[in-house]
């Protein structure tokens, strides 16, 4: 059986994370033997150990955190992995050097600084884009894998639109992720200016929340705009919902274009780097050019005014869903992975 050592340095929230948090309960349903680091946590760590699993939870601090560094390294001796898998940065520059003991993996989500990873062996993409960023960055290419993100589907009841005081007859639009600049959810509220009938719930927090709130009012949207907060558990918007709208600037995966294909919402997007790879246009979803309201806007009415484009998107975008980003087809390439680097 192949040793693992897992460590994620990540935030609170983020597409990264969710991931992380989805990842190492399937793994070790499927078998896997592994140790985990995290950043101390406490609702991720409660949330790994309803799952079975028992995180070591680290500062991750500065480069001067001397404790990480000796529970890194603690942890490393203890279980003598064979593969040690740091997420992002912070971990990867925390993971101690392998002495030919283990084989060090990083994982990118995004188009990072190649300098924190000169130490590794081999490095994950979860996009091929990034892996191809890595080639180009001048990693081998024989040690450069792509290894997709999965979401899971359920069927849970859809939320009731009057607790966020919204008309059963109004189209819905969902947006989700952290409230970024680059996210472009600036371009979403000016589109529903031309949208004078639909309503939107934009779930998430970050920076610009305030701003966005202003915004609202500024182009006299703001009474058909919710403000949701973080949610947890989205799946109950995707139930409410008439379509999921991505209208990010930059956008390395898109794992909510994914989301929306495995619960069957509609879902448009801009080209940005992701979304623009995952989708086929008018086949799993709609694109539209970046930083575009009109576009936006003209999309949404012409998936509103077309049940069968609907439809199709919906069948689309499952088929791509139950092909590539299905739990059990994700675990199953990392465990081959795991096998076939593994010491």
């Amino acid at each position: 059986m192949t040793r693992i050592l897992q460590a994620m340095a990540g935030a609170e929230h983020g597409g990264a994370e969710a991931f992380f948090e989805r990842l190492i309960p399937a793994l070790h349903d499927a078998g896997l033997e592994q140790e985990v680091l995290i950043r101390r946590n406490p609702a991720r760590a409660e949330l790994l150990r309803a799952r079975g699993i028992e995180p070591v939870e680290l500062p991750f601090g500065g480069m001067m955190d001397i404790r990480t560094r000796f529970g890194f390294n603690f942890n490393v001796g203890l279980l003598k992995p064979q593969v040690v898998l740091t997420w992002m940065n912070r971990a990867t520059r925390f993971c101690p050097p392998t002495k030919g003991t283990f084989v060090h993996v990083g994982r990118l989500g995004g188009y990072y600084k190649m300098k924190n990873y000169q130490a590794c062996d081999h490095l994950i993409g979860n996009t091929k884009d990034i892996v191809r960023y890595i080639v180009d960055s001048g990693w081998p290419e024989d040690r450069a894998h792509y290894l997709p993100n999965f979401v899971t589907s359920s069927d849970a009841e859809p939320l009731p639109r009057a607790i966020h005081t919204t008309p059963e007859e109004a189209p819905l639009i969902l947006a989700l992720g952290r409230l970024h600049e680059n996210k472009g959810y600036d371009v979403l509220v000016r589109a529903m200016a031309d949208l004078p009938h639909a309503y939107l719930w934009l779930a998430g927090e970050g920076p610009l929340r305030a701003e966005l709130e202003e915004l609202t009012v500024q182009v006299g949207v703001r009474p058909r705009v919710r403000f949701l907060g973080w949610c947890e558990d989205p799946t109950p918007l995707f139930g409410a919902a008439d379509m999921l709208i991505c209208p990010s600037r930059h956008e390395p995966l898109g794992n909510v274009v994914i989301e929306g294909w495995a619960h069957d919402v509609p879902v448009i997007a801009t080209q940005s780097e992701g979304p623009g790879a995952l989708i086929r246009h008018d086949r799993s979803g709609l694109l539209v050019p970046v930083d575009d309201p009109r576009a936006l806007a003209e999309a949404i009415k012409r998936l509103r005014m077309n049940p069968g484009l609907i439809r199709n998107l919906v069948t689309g975008g499952r088929k791509r869903y139950e092909k590539d980003f299905t739990e059990s087809v994700v675990v199953g390439r990392y465990m081959r992975f795991f096998k076939k680097v593994a010491l």
